[in-house]
């Protein structure tokens, strides 16, 4: 579904990223993990079409998009969760929802039924505005509006960051429902090893912007990949 090579981003004269390559198939879950600021953000603006490369090429389902803009990546499928969760404070739960229909015929302008079996509590709180849910329950709801979108690719950027436990469970299990479908690749940044652990089909490590590491799931068992990661 989704190929990168040898990619170069740079910010001004600051390199980002360096020869990096990944691969992401459909029905597995690709992990990025890594320190803070070595480059695994970058990396997923890179795909989403929010910053431009240097260098390489991105292939999405076997057309090359690295010169297409974010919204026509969204277009073709991509669905992105940024870090931050970046929903809309002031929209009710609905409308952020609702947001999610931009890249879509208007046919397909509806929110799947999947969307709130994955998060019920999105379905009781259409009415209340997004600023005024939980950390944990606005990273639902962005989640739900990238799946409004009916994604191919799902990128998703450290989606347990300050989310409670119970939460946490929740997101890993409608990631691992949405990888079991088979139909969507999903590439997944995360700090949090126990939680790359248990989803992760593949992975790679970044450091300074360049891949150190990677492998599939059995090699997330060794030591190394937990040392790279220990701050």
């Amino acid at each position: 579904m989704l190929a990168i090579r040898n990619l170069d981003l740079h910010y001004g004269a600051a390199q980002a990223l360096r020869g990096v390559g990944l691969e992401a198939k459909a029905g597995e879950v690709t992990c990025v993990l890594g320190r803070n600021g070595v480059g695994k953000s970058s990396l997923l603006r890179a795909i989403t079409g929010h910053r431009p490369i240097s260098r390489g090429e991105i292939v999405f389902d076997g057309r090359e998009i690295s010169r297409l803009r974010a919204y026509e990546r969204a277009r073709l499928g991509i669905g992105y969760v940024p870090q931050g969760r970046e929903i809309f404070p002031l929209l009710t739960v609905k409308e952020n929802l609702e947001t999610g229909f931009a890249p879509l015929p208007r046919r397909e302008r509806s929110v799947p039924d999947e969307v709130f079996a994955l998060f019920p509590v999105l379905n009781s709180m259409l009415g209340r505005r997004g600023g005024d849910l939980s950390g944990g329950q606005q990273q639902q709801l962005a989640i739900g509006r990238a799946l409004v979108t009916r994604p191919r690719l799902l990128v998703l950027d450290e989606p347990t960051e300050g989310i409670q436990p119970s939460i946490i469970k929740d997101i890993g299990r409608a990631i691992d429902y949405l990888r079991r479908k088979g139909d969507i690749a999903i590439v997944l940044v995360e700090q949090y090893f126990d939680f790359a652990r248990e989803l992760a089909d593949r992975f790679i490590v970044l450091e300074r912007g360049e891949i150190v590491a990677s492998g599939d799931r059995a090699a997330l068992e060794g030591d190394d990949v937990r040392k790279r990661l220990a701050i």
